[in-house]
């Protein structure tokens, strides 16, 4: 498949600039694999299609307030620094994105905060658009990310031209999000509710957890025609035992293992035994799942709706079979479903 084949036309105005009022009550549309048909629900109507011993697995990585505002040294440009990794802990490296990037050389010093506490020194130009910055702040390293926290802004995507909200720092966030780590939310796991959820284990549905820490390059656009020679970024996952035998016993037993979300799915995929269970996993993933695969883990997904060209629509696209999901989407555009990370949710059976 090419990337010609994952364009469509998506009317700007579908895409969500805030989310649902509640959490749980976005549109959910549903696909059955089996006999290609499509619904129409509410998100909270999800646990209709879940049975005791089904087991959902979610993201539970946690954003980090990842965008910054600085100004240059001499001419107090406005800088936008957005934090994409930490390098080095002790030394205060960090790979960041800059904006604009055509002010920014090595040697260049940026400065941030009212009072200027916090100064960074531009050491490296490690891609064309990124930089390494150090960080010159003289407290320990626990005030640094204290002052870090205090300065940055809720790392929004770029297509919601408004400015952030208070309300976009817990809804740009799932509600059990607690290792801290992503650039952008899981933004599949967004839709659950805290009623949802106890609902949801009322019913015996269990619930598994992994860490995928969400970088930049799971939006980063796809620039060849050919999809075998796009690489994406790593991103740093966790799998623990836990999440292992609940997975694994969902699936011995014949049960549904429904993936919150692409990083989930992602995650599942990058850590498959040779008898196709799940293994532990500590480490970074970088795979690419587009059409055909084999899918060995996960026989169910929800996820948002996603741009054209986008490497998560090509997932989804491997999953539900391309022209099932392109039926779908030409119901989602036709219906006005919001697309994108504040978006309506897709269930996948």
């Amino acid at each position: 498949m090419k990337l010609s084949d994952f364009n469509f036309e998506l009317p700007n105005d579908l895409l969500a600039e805030y989310p649902a009022e509640n959490r749980d009550e976005s549109r959910l549309m549903v696909l059955n694999r089996e006999n290609r048909t499509i619904e129409h629900h509410q998100f909270k109507d999800i646990i209709n299609f879940f049975d005791e011993g089904d087991v959902m697995v979610l993201n539970n990585t946690k954003v980090f307030p990842a965008r910054l505002f600085g100004n240059k040294e001499k001419t107090g440009a406005r800088i936008e620094v957005f934090l994409l990794r930490e390098l080095n802990q002790e030394q205060r490296l960090w790979d960041v994105l800059v904006d604009p990037a055509r002010k920014i050389r090595i040697g260049n010093k940026l400065y941030f905060g009212e009072d200027e506490s916090l100064v960074a020194e531009v050491i490296d130009n490690t891609t064309s658009r990124g930089r390494t910055l150090r960080f010159l702040f003289d407290g320990s390293y626990e005030e640094f990310r204290m002052k870090l926290k205090e300065l940055g802004e809720t790392p929004l995507p770029k297509y919601i031209k408004r400015e952030p909200v208070p309300e976009d720092k817990t809804r740009y966030q799932t509600i059990y999000a607690k290792n801290e780590g992503a650039v952008a939310a899981p933004t599949a796991g967004l839709h659950f509710s805290k009623h949802l959820l106890k609902r949801l284990e009322i019913k015996g549905v269990d619930l598994a957890e992994l860490t995928l820490h969400v970088g930049l390059g799971t939006f980063n656009p796809v620039e060849v025609e050919d999809l075998s020679k796009h690489k994406m970024d790593s991103e740093e996952l966790i799998i623990d035992q836990n999440a292992v035998d609940i997975v694994n016993a969902a699936k011995a037993n014949k049960k549904r293992v429904c993936a919150i979300g692409t990083t989930v799915m992602r995650g599942l995929e990058s850590s498959v035994s040779s008898v196709n269970t799940l293994n532990t996993y500590r480490g970074w993933t970088h795979k690419f799942i587009f059409p055909p695969y084999d899918f060995a883990i996960a026989n169910a997904m929800v996820t948002n709706f996603h741009t054209p060209k986008s490497t998560l629509l090509m997932m989804v696209s491997a999953f539900a079979d391309p022209d099932f999901i392109k039926e779908a989407y030409d119901v989602a555009v036709k219906e006005k479903y919001n697309f994108y990370s504040y978006g309506d949710a897709m269930l996948i059976l």
